[in-house]
């Protein structure tokens, strides 16, 4: 039987979390608040940013940290819309 990995990364798809990411603070704008880097900031596409954050593993690791970050606050606000 195949064990199901816990890391909340294991099989995402960079494209997807940036894709997510920006859906969660609704634009570039809000997300280079977050991140301050210029793929985000300046003239950002998820096409240009992805290029950068292959590329760049301080960058990466800085959007994976923020996207675990939001998994956290999505699961916090389902559990409070529950009770």
């Amino acid at each position: 039987m195949e064990e199901k990995s816990k890391d909340p990364l294991h099989g995402k798809r960079l494209d997807a979390i940036l894709e997510e990411l920006v859906e969660y603070y609704q634009g570039f704008e809000e997300l280079g608040k977050q991140i301050n880097i210029k793929c985000f900031t300046d003239n950002p596409s998820i096409n240009s940013s992805l290029k950068f954050l292959r590329k760049t593993d301080w960058a990466r690791s800085k959007v994976e940290s923020l996207y675990l970050y939001v998994l956290r606050q999505k699961k916090k606000a389902e559990s409070k819309n529950r009770k």
